[in-house]
């Protein structure tokens, strides 16, 4: 069936691996935004315009000129200090404008799939399945977990939510860094780095995560979905597999507690996902990290 998408937050790494992903599609006709006046990322047949997802009245009128049948929002505020600081920008874009995605969706029958995060949760008994109640420990996981309950209200059976947990990978001009690529490039400098090993996560391979989503409109679900990696992890352990893959110095790697970096906001300690959910109603089936590292150094020129 042929379906006409819009993806905003296009240029970061999500949306540019669902570009990658469907763009090559034939049943799908992508319409992407990004904040950019122009794309970040080359390649593909899709269009691309400026948006300001806070800005209703120009949303409203790009979704009434293209009509399309399924919105993908990734845009979001993501860097978890600044929202804490920052609070009336992360709440405009992480919910308000949610809210306004929402009812122009109920108002013209179309799909809603908001992409969220595991910080919707505390972090007290991970990893969580879909039906775990949410309990965000800070300003970014209050603001996603309202942009969810915004989400639903798109319409019966017309919204999916999209939970997802540390995700890496690699993409062109990315306005900011992931923790895959923030591990290589430090060791690679022969820099000492320290990370924490008291939280736990299932990193998400970038490029599975579009997969998960394109699955979603493919199959016609909606409701809550886990989309991350299947391992369950302490964030030093991930660097040092990441670090162990690409045959770099592991040593440069200490483990650390969360207390040692003074961050503004609380971080939840044990998040990640379990993905039975997407892996029967969807065929979802991850990359290990081992498996997604060797995919990524053949993306970066490094084999």
């Amino acid at each position: 069936m042929y379906r006409r998408i819009l993806i905003t937050g296009a240029n970061g790494l999500l949306g540019q691996h669902l570009v990658r992903v469907m763009g090559s599609m034939p049943e799908y006709d992508l319409l992407t935004t990004g904040q950019d006046e122009s794309p970040r990322f080359s390649g593909g047949s899709c269009g691309y315009t400026r948006l300001d997802i806070t800005d209703n009245d120009s949303v409203a009128r790009l979704i009434d000129d293209f009509a399309p049948d399924v919105i993908i929002n990734c845009a979001a505020l993501t860097n978890v200090d600044q929202c804490e600081v920052n609070r009336e920008a992360c709440w405009n874009v992480n919910a308000v404008s949610v809210e306004h995605l929402a009812k122009c969706c109920l108002a013209k029958g179309i799909r809603l799939i908001q992409v969220s995060t595991d910080f919707v949760f505390d972090g007290a008994s991970g990893p969580y399945k879909e039906s775990a109640r949410p309990n965000p420990i800070n300003y970014y996981g209050r603001s996603k977990l309202a942009g969810e309950n915004y989400a639903r209200g798109a319409g019966t059976e017309k919204w999916a939510i999209v939970r997802t947990a540390l995700v890496y990978g690699a993409a062109e001009n990315l306005s900011r860094s992931n923790f895959f690529l923030w591990v290589r490039d430090q060791l690679m400098a022969g820099k000492p780095i320290r990370v924490v090993n008291d939280q736990w996560r299932t990193p998400t391979y970038a490029l599975d995560l579009a997969n998960g989503i394109e699955q979603i409109i493919r199959y016609g679900r909606h409701g809550v979905f886990h989309v991350s990696g299947r391992e369950y992890l302490t964030v030093h352990e991930f660097a040092c597999q990441i670090a162990e893959a690409l045959d770099l110095d592991r040593s440069l790697i200490s483990a650390t507690d969360s207390q040692t970096f003074k961050q503004t906001a609380a971080r939840p300690a044990k998040t990640g996902f379990i993905i039975l959910k997407a892996e029967t109603e969807l065929g979802y089936a991850p990359h290990s990290s081992s498996k997604a590292v060797e995919d990524l150094m053949h993306q970066l020129g490094n084999v």
